[in-house]
């Protein structure tokens, strides 16, 4: 995973406008889009909504913003392709 892994928290908007801190774990290119992996930076990690958080990067007049994934079947593609980056840092490391 990133190196910077533990510092890098971004403050995101809900659609319901709640504030909600999240710590950066990795960014991936993948199917020509840019996709970033979060934790909750607020919350315990024994917390049973505590998990990953998967966010697609668009531009949006110039800037970067975060946007869901409501495709399923993306949804999962970028899950998969986190997984084994993670599972090929953890090899490595071996």
């Amino acid at each position: 995973m990133n190196d910077e892994y533990g510092g890098n928290i971004y403050t995101v908007t809900d659609e319901d406008g709640n504030e909600i801190s999240l710590e950066h774990l990795d960014t991936i290119e993948l199917d020509g889009g840019e996709y970033m992996a979060f934790v909750p930076a607020d919350m315990d990690d024994t917390d049973p909504d505590y998990g990953i958080v998967l966010l697609r990067v668009e531009e949006e007049g110039g800037m970067g913003i975060f946007a869901t994934i409501d495709d399923a079947d993306e949804l999962e593609r970028v899950h998969d392709a986190f997984m084994q980056q993670l599972f090929a840092d953890e090899d490595d490391e071996e």
